[in-house]
C-alpha cells in the first residue's frame, strides 16, 4: 500500500480519473455499436426525462438523468435500470451527482427485484468498500463503510430519516443509496466512514396490483415459503395516491435448528400536488428470527473449529422476538419558482426479547464448551427526529448560488430492562453434541439490568453551491451542532456517561465539470460522534471532559454519467479518526469491555459502476482497495481495524436475451463477490479468511390471459462455500449462509 503513503497521492488520483471515467464512454459506445445488429427488432431506447416540478420540483435533471424528490415516486421508466436513480431524500438537494463533491453509490430498485437480497448487507455488497461488523447474533444491520461504523452508530437512515430498529432493509424498500465519507454536515452525530439511506417505495398514481409466491430451500430438508403484495393506485381523482407493501416469510434456518418468522405491514399514502407534494409512510414488523453466534476459534489453530458448517453451539431456545413501528412523514412545498419548503418527521420504535446461550470458554482436550444461559427481556429502542429547511437558487455577483438552510432536532432512547445471567453449563461437546440439556436462563442480574443509552441532539446547518461559470462549482457549508447524552445501567442505576457540549462542523468542496459527462471533484469534511458507553468504561465515567470522537476527510475523485447508461465513480480519500472507542473481550465475565484509544485512520481508492452497457446488457461491480488501521494507541498501534477487509470487490452482469418461445422474455444474470481477510478483533490476535462467492438468478415474463407472469429462479451461495462475514471475538464468528435455491411466481394485475 505504497501508494497510500505516497506524496503523489492526490495528483496521482485526480490522473487516473481523468483517465479512467472518460474510457467509461467508450466501453459503451463500442459495446453498444458491436452489438446493435442484434437489437434492431427492438426498438430505440425512450429517453428518460423527468417528471413535473412540484414542491420545488420533483425532479431535477441532468440531460436525461431524474434526481428523484423526496416526495416524489420514482419515474416508470427507471424502474427497470441498473442506472442508479439519485434521491433527494440522501443529499437533500436536487443537485445533480456530477456537481456534488462527494461520492453516492446507489443499488436501484431493479437490482434488488433481480438479487433478492434478504438483509441490507446483502444489497450492500454490489458497494466498494463495505463489510459486515457485529450485528448482534444476525439479529442487526451493521455496515462497515470504509473500515468504520458500528451496530449503534446511527448511519442508518430511513428517507433521509434516522432508524433505530435493528433492520432496515425490506420489501417496501425502492433503493438503497450510500453517502460516502463523513456526512456529519447532513445527518449530524455520524462515523466518519458515510451513511446508508433506505428509499421506500412511494404511491404511484398509475393503478397496479402485484402478487408473489416464493418458496426455497438450502437442502437437508431446510425450507421456507413466501408470500408478497404490493398494490398501488390513485384516490380518485383526489390528487392522493396509496400504496400498501405486505410480506410475509416463515422459513427453516439454514442451520441444524432454528426458524424465521418475518410479517412486513406497509401502507402508505401520498399526495401529489402542483406545488405541494407529500408522502406518509409507516410500517410495521413482527419477527423471530434465530439469534446466533456462530462458531468459535480453536485456540491451537487460530481457525474456525473444525466442525461442520451447520453445527451450532447454542440451543434452539436461542431465538429473538421482536415488533417495530416505523412512521415517517415528508412534505415539499414550492413557495416561489426557485424556492422550496421541506418539512420531515420520524419516529421510529423497537421491542424484543432474547435469549443468548453465551459461549465463554473452549477445552480443546475434552471437545467440550462452557457456555451460560443468557438472555434480554424488555429491550426498547426509540427514535423521534424532525426537520425543516428552505433551499433554492438566486444570482448573487453575477454567479448562481444553490443555497440552503435549515434544522434538525433528535431523541434517541436505547433502554435494556432485565439482563438475564445464567448458570454456567461445562457438558456440551461440539464434537458431539447433544442438546437439550440446558433451560433458557431466568436470573435477573440488578447490576446489568435497566440499561439506558439517551441522546439529544439539535442542530443548525446552511449550504451554498456557487457555480462561478459552467465548469467550476464551490460547494461550502457547516452546521452547528449540539447534543446531551447520558448512559448508565443498574438497580440502583448507575451513570457512566454524562456528556453535554456543541461543535461547528464544516463542508467544502469542488467541482470541474470536464466534459457534460464527467466531472471531477476534492473535498473536506468532518465528523462527529459523541463517546458514550452503557458499560463501566476503562477511566471511569465519560462527562464533558472526554473529548467526542471525530474525524476528517480529504478527498479526491471523478463521476462519469451517461443519460441512459452507466453511471461511474472513482475516489481517493484519506480519513483520519481521534478519541476512538475499542474493544476488549474479557475471558473471565464473557463480556466485551470498552476503552478510548487514540486515533484510526482510513485510506483508499474506490471504483463503482453500474447501469446499462447497452439494452442487452446491465452491470454493477465495485473494487476497493483499503488501509485502515489503529494508528495511535498503547496496546494496539498498527493494528488493522476491527472487521475491516483491505480488499473487496464486486461484479454483476445480466443479459437481455429478448423474446423467447413467443412473447416470454427471459433474463439471466451471474455475479461474485469477493472480501478479502479481515481482523477478528482489536488486538489482531486471530484473522477471518479471504471469501469469493457466486450467485445466479434467471428470470422469465410472460403474459397470460391479459396478466403478466413473471418466473424467477436464484441461487445463492452457488459452490455452498463455508465462509466468514464477520466477527465479535474468539467466541462469535458469523458464517455466511449455506447455498439457497428460491423460486418465485408473480403475477400482476
Amino acid at each position: 500500500m505504497a501508494l497510500f503513503h505516497s506524496p503523489g497521492f492526490a495528483l496521482r488520483g485526480i490522473c487516473a480519473a481523468i483517465v479512467l471515467l472518460p474510457a467509461l464512454a467508450y466501453v459503451q459506445t463500442a459495446a453498444a455499436a458491436f452489438d446493435a445488429s442484434a437489437l434492431q427488432s427492438d426498438g430505440a431506447d425512450e429517453e428518460v426525462t423527468a417528471g413535473d416540478a412540484a414542491g420545488g420540483g420533483s425532479a431535477g435533471t441532468l440531460g436525461a438523468v431524474t434526481v428523484v424528490g423526496r416526495a416524489a415516486p420514482v419515474p416508470v421508466e427507471h424502474e427497470s435500470s441498473y442506472q442508479p436513480v439519485p434521491d433527494a431524500s440522501t443529499l437533500r438537494s436536487l443537485a445533480p451527482a456530477l456537481e456534488v463533491p462527494q461520492v453516492t453509490n446507489a443499488v436501484s430498485a431493479q437490482v434488488l427485484r433481480d438479487q433478492r437480497p434478504r438483509y441490507m448487507d446483502d444489497a450492500l455488497m454490489n458497494v466498494s468498500g463495505i463489510t459486515q461488523g457485529n450485528t448482534l447474533a444476525g439479529t442487526q444491520d451493521t455496515i462497515l463503510k470504509r473500515g468504520f461504523g458500528g451496530n449503534r452508530d446511527g448511519s442508518i437512515m430511513h428517507n433521509g430519516m434516522p432508524l433505530v430498529q435493528g433492520r432496515g432493509m425490506n420489501a417496501a424498500a425502492e433503493s438503497v443509496v450510500v453517502l460516502k465519507g463523513p456526512s456529519s454536515m447532513f445527518y449530524g452525530i455520524m462515523d466518519p466512514g458515510g451513511v446508508v439511506n433506505v428509499v421506500s417505495k412511494k404511491p404511484q398514481m398509475q393503478p397496479r396490483t402485484a402478487i408473489s409466491l416464493s418458496g426455497s430451500g438450502y437442502g437437508r430438508g431446510r425450507n421456507g415459503a413466501g408470500l408478497l403484495l404490493d398494490a398501488t393506485g390513485p384516490v380518485a381523482d383526489s390528487g392522493l395516491a396509496w400504496r400498501l407493501v405486505a410480506d410475509y416469510t416463515n422459513e427453516d434456518y439454514w442451520r441444524n435448528f432454528g426458524k424465521r418468522r418475518d410479517v412486513l405491514l406497509a401502507p402508505s399514502l401520498a399526495w401529489y400536488g402542483r406545488d405541494t407534494q407529500a408522502v406518509l409512510w409507516y410500517e410495521f414488523r413482527d419477527y423471530n428470527v434465530p439469534f446466533d453466534r456462530g462458531t468459535a476459534l480453536d485456540p491451537r489453530t487460530n481457525k474456525p473449529l473444525d466442525i461442520p458448517a451447520t453445527r451450532r453451539l447454542d440451543e434452539p431456545f436461542n431465538q429473538m422476538k421482536g415488533k417495530s413501528h416505523l412512521a415517517q412523514f415528508s412534505l415539499d412545498h414550492r413557495i416561489t419558482p426557485g424556492w422550496s419548503g421541506h418539512v420531515s418527521l420520524s419516529y421510529n420504535r423497537e421491542t424484543y426479547d432474547a435469549n443468548q446461550l453465551r459461549l465463554l470458554g473452549i477445552n480443546t482436550a475434552t471437545g467440550l464448551l462452557r457456555r451460560r444461559a443468557d438472555g434480554t427481556r424488555g429491550a426498547l429502542s426509540a427514535d423521534s427526529y424532525g426537520t425543516a429547511y428552505i433551499d433554492g437558487s438566486t444570482r448573487l455577483g453575477g454567479m448562481q448560488h444553490d443555497m440552503q438552510f435549515g434544522m434538525d432536532a433528535e431523541y434517541r432512547k436505547i433502554y435494556r430492562a432485565d439482563m438475564i445471567r445464567g448458570g454456567v453449563d461445562n457438558a456440551f461437546s461440539y464434537l458431539h453434541p447433544v442438546y437439550g440439556r440446558v433451560r433458557p436462563g431466568t436470573t435477573v442480574v440488578a447490576g446489568d439490568s435497566d440499561q439506558r443509552d439517551l441522546l439529544h441532539n439539535h442542530s443548525l446547518f446552511f449550504q451554498d453551491a456557487i457555480h462561478l461559470n459552467r465548469q467550476w462549482i464551490v460547494t461550502a457549508g457547516a452546521r452547528y451542532l449540539h447534543w446531551a447524552q447520558r448512559a448508565g445501567r443498574g438497580r440502583p442505576f448507575k451513570l457512566n456517561t454524562n456528556t453535554r457540549d456543541g461543535k461547528w462542523l464544516p463542508r467544502l468542496g469542488v467541482v470541474y465539470k470536464l466534459t457534460p459527462a464527467v466531472s471531477l471533484y476534492a473535498s473536506y469534511s468532518q465528523s462527529l460522534k459523541p463517546i458514550s458507553t452503557i458499560a463501566p468504561h476503562s477511566s471511569g465515567l465519560i462527562d464533558s471532559s472526554v473529548k467526542p470522537e471525530s474525524g476528517k476527510s480529504w478527498e479526491v475523485g471523478a463521476k462519469y454519467e451517461s443519460a441512459g447508461g452507466l453511471t461511474g465513480t472513482l475516489a481517493l480519500f484519506d480519513i483520519r479518526k481521534k478519541s476512538v472507542l475499542v474493544s476488549q473481550f474479557n475471558q473471565n465475565t464473557g463480556l466485551t469491555e470498552w476503552r478510548t484509544s487514540g486515533a484510526a485512520r482510513s485510506r483508499g481508492i474506490e471504483l463503482d459502476v453500474a447501469g446499462e452497457i447497452n439494452p442487452r446488457w446491465s452491470f454493477i461491480g465495485s473494487l476497493a482497495l483499503i488501509d485502515a488501521k489503529t494508528t495511535r494507541d498503547p496496546k494496539f498501534q498498527g493494528n488493522r481495524l476491527w472487521n475491516a477487509a483491505r480488499i473487496t470487490a464486486s461484479a454483476n452482469a445480466v443479459y437481455n436475451a429478448g423474446q423467447l418461445w413467443g412473447q416470454g422474455q427471459l433474463r439471466l444474470g451471474a455475479g461474485v463477490r469477493y472480501a478479502g481477510k479481515r481482523a477478528g478483533d482489536s488486538a489482531n490476535t486471530f484473522w477471518l479468511p479471504s471469501y469469493t462467492v457466486a450467485n445466479l438468478f434467471a428470470t422469465y415474463e410472460t403474459p397470460i390471459q391479459g396478466r403478466k407472469v413473471k418466473f424467477q429462479l436464484n441461487v445463492k451461495n452457488l459452490f455452498d462455500r463455508t465462509y466468514y462475514t464477520s466477527s465479535v471475538n474468539e467466541f462469535g464468528l458469523a458464517l455466511g449462509d449455506a447455498r439457497q435455491v428460491s423460486l418465485t411466481a408473480g403475477f400482476e394485475f
